[in-house]
């Protein structure tokens, strides 16, 4: 108020000053309106007014906006006033506080022998709006124009090189540190942060042991780094070394370690934390609560994680999501659903993260109309983000609504590398394989490169119309294109690819080229043998798999099982089928039964298999009792097979298929009225069996037109 009135009580007082040409000046801003009020006194305002013109820099204060201060900047170099270094480097500041970096620039250009501190200000607004690369060029303009150190301006810089990943600009400026000869523990723990961020924890390491007054942030970018660089044994050690020194870690320390404990899945060790911050009292906040629900959730443990979330006193978005998120990850679908539409939280709005983790939880259970009820929101929301728009796309497709995910793919403005993947797998999932063909086709042509999820895709809706020369060229395309390491998900595609052609021999050459196999790599090998009759080395290849210690899962039991069925090895299925109980703490599914059945059903022990059947402590299903029928009909055994027969017609009264093999069944006993009056029922109902089918690829260009014609 006081730069208002001055002006109206002391314009005929300006002549007898020293700088007339502040009357202009002042005129033309438009603050400077007398205000209505009472006056000040006559001292006080020519005390203010003379502060002013011995100081007309004052003026810069009462720059509100970008607009205020270019008009006062004018004035200024109207009445050269501008050419002040304090003044330039005051301009470079405002220009930088109010986010145009051009103009601060400009400024700072024109000062004809920038000081330090001029420096400092440019590069410190470079850095706070996050213009890095340029933070690192101007430390560089600094370099060559001035001799003088600062440790702010290397933290800046570091920091800058950090965010960069740049290790080159980064030892260039240690190297300024190293013989500036005064760096302090800020600049050396900007040090130790910079090489542990561009994965040179080495180096951070040395820098650390050079620092003698250690702090908790010394010690937190440490241990961060290690954490990082998944050095989280090592992290744990210099967590316990800075306790020993009677350092205690804050929210970041405890925070970064926790996270590290859930990548490396050490529970035991993350509970331990979780113990040590409520010991310290330190306060969950929204990064803690997200680093302890992920650390349970990613050891398996989503109740001790549902444990921490009702603990909370105040549930935030943060935390509500990443419980949800949680959920949705363990598998648990419903729960994430009932968290979702849970009253308790009815006034939290959900993110874009949210409805992507719901639309995922409704993916899982087929839930359509819940997704499309989530997708109402999302909409309502705003929230139509990329994630969103992936999620929808999965969602829809994995609820086998591929025109309403195909509308939502072509209406998408931006499609990136997800949304094609989405698209492709929904496809193929949907048995849609030459659409996820001419798609991945599409994609190539709008230069979109593909990534190795667009490969596993691809290349299994290949595997599911045996498109053997095609899948191969696509194996030469991606290898070209620089997937020369495949990782265990694509290479277990490519070789259950390979084995659904019947191309066990590439199959089993890409299986033996994979450095490292888990139980789904072992299984897809073991069953592409089994597939195709080889049972000798489906078993084989199982036995090697046990002496590597790999544990067998539930579907290489079903496989080994079938084997035994297939070469009547009677006495290996029990073994397999006893240490399944036993040895690996499998509960039997229905499969396991039903192939126990075949194994002694096809060896011609009818009356075990028989027995095995009303011992089973579950319900036996129509695949029991058909691999018992055929055991009948293998050994002539009509008697011990009309029991059988009839359940599995009772179990499934609606589906040909039983009909047809009742009415067989009883065709190899000659009992042709029998089978007349199950072919006269099955009329009666209305039923028809789908004929079967088999696709593969044939090169007709060898084969005379009359021929060509024949086989299409």
């Amino acid at each position: 108020m006081m730069k208002f009135k001055l002006i109206s009580r002391l314009r005929s007082h300006i002549a007898c000053y020293h700088k007339p040409q502040l009357d202009r000046t002042l005129n033309t801003l438009p603050y400077l309106e007398p205000p209505i009020g009472p006056f000040l006194e006559t001292g006080q305002t020519i005390a203010s007014f003379n502060s002013v013109l011995s100081n007309p820099y004052i003026l810069l204060g009462y720059s509100k906006d970008i607009i205020s201060l270019q008009q006062i900047h004018a004035l200024l170099i109207n009445h050269g006033l501008a050419h002040d270094l304090l003044c330039q480097t005051k301009l470079v500041s405002l220009y930088g506080s109010f986010g145009d970096l051009k103009l601060a620039r400009l400024v700072f250009d024109r000062i004809q022998n920038p000081d330090l501190y001029s420096f400092k200000v440019m590069i410190r607004w470079y850095f706070l709006n996050e213009l890095y690369r340029e933070t690192v060029e101007f430390y560089s303009c600094l370099r060559k124009c001035l001799r003088e150190n600062d440790d702010v301006v290397f933290a800046i810089v570091l920091k800058a090189c950090c965010e960069l990943r740049d290790l080159e600009e980064g030892r260039k400026v240690h190297c300024h540190v190293v013989k500036s000869g005064c760096a302090d523990s800020f600049v050396l723990t900007s040090l130790v942060d910079m090489y542990a961020k561009c994965g040179e924890i080495e180096c951070s390491q040395i820098v650390f042991d050079e620092i003698t007054d250690r702090n908790v942030v010394s010690w937190t970018s440490l241990i961060v780094g290690y954490v990082q660089n998944d050095c989280v044994e090592e992290g744990l050690i210099f967590f316990n070394r800075m306790r020993e020194e009677l350092v205690e870690g804050n929210e970041f320390t405890v925070g970064s370690m926790v996270a590290g404990c859930g990548n490396l899945g050490a529970l035991h060790q993350g509970k331990w934390l979780h113990g040590y911050l409520i010991k310290s009292g330190i306060s969950l906040n929204s990064f803690l609560v997200t680093a302890l629900l992920d650390m349970y959730v990613k050891c398996g443990n989503v109740n001790d994680a549902r444990s921490v979330f009702d603990d909370l006193l105040t549930t935030d978005l943060v935390s509500w999501t990443a419980m949800i998120v949680g959920y949705t990850q363990m598998g648990q679908p419903n729960e994430a659903l009932r968290l979702l539409i849970d009253k308790r939280w009815a006034g939290i709005l959900p993110n874009s993260v949210t409805i992507a983790s719901v639309l995922s939880a409704s993916a899982q259970l087929g839930n359509f109309s819940m997704g499309r009820t989530i997708h109402c929101i999302a909409i309502k929301l705003g929230l139509e983000q990329a994630p969103v728009e992936n999620a929808l796309l999965d969602m829809y497709a994995k609820c086998h609504a591929v025109e309403d995910a195909l509308y939502l793919f072509e209406s998408m403005l931006k499609k990136d590398v997800v949304a094609w993947n989405s698209m492709i797998s929904g496809y193929y999932q949907n048995g849609y394989a030459f659409h996820a063909l001419g798609l991945f086709r599409e994609m190539i042509l709008e230069c979109v490169l593909p990534d190795a999820v667009t490969m596993v895709g691809i290349i299994s809706a290949c595997a599911s119309i045996g498109a053997i020369r095609v899948g191969s060229s696509l194996h030469a395309y991606f290898t070209k294109a620089g997937f020369s390491s495949f990782n265990a998900y694509t290479n277990t595609a490519l070789l259950n690819f390979y084995a659904k052609c019947g191309d066990t021999v590439s199959a089993r050459r890409v299986f033996d080229e994979m450095g490292v196999k888990n139980a789904v790599t072992w299984s897809s090998m073991i069953s592409g043998y089994g597939m195709y009759g080889n049972s000798d080395e489906s078993l084989a290849l199982f036995d090697t798999m046990l002496r590597e210690n790999v544990v067998p899962n539930e579907v290489i039991f079903t496989t080994v099982l079938s084997a035994c069925s297939h070469t009547g090895k009677v006495g290996e299925g029990w073994d397999y089928f006893s240490s399944m109980r036993w040895r690996y703490n499998f509960v039997p599914s229905m499969k396991h039964y039903a192939c126990m059945v075949d194994i002694l059903a096809r060896a011609g022990r009818l009356e075990e298999a028989l027995d095995f059947i009303e011992r089973m402590p579950i319900l036996p299903d129509s695949t029991v009792y058909g691999a018992f029928l055929h055991g009948c009909s293998l050994h002539s055994k009509f008697d011990l097979g009309d029991v059988a027969a009839r359940r599995m017609l009772d179990l499934h009264p609606n589906e040909a298929c039983y009909y047809v093999l009742l009415s067989n069944y009883y065709a190899l006993d000659r009992r042709w009225n029998q089978a007349n009056e199950v072919r006269n029922l099955m009329k009666q109902k209305g039923l028809s069996k789908s004929p079967g089918w088999s696709s593969a690829e044939m090169d007709i260009s060898e084969l005379s037109p009359l021929r060509a014609a024949s086989v299409q």
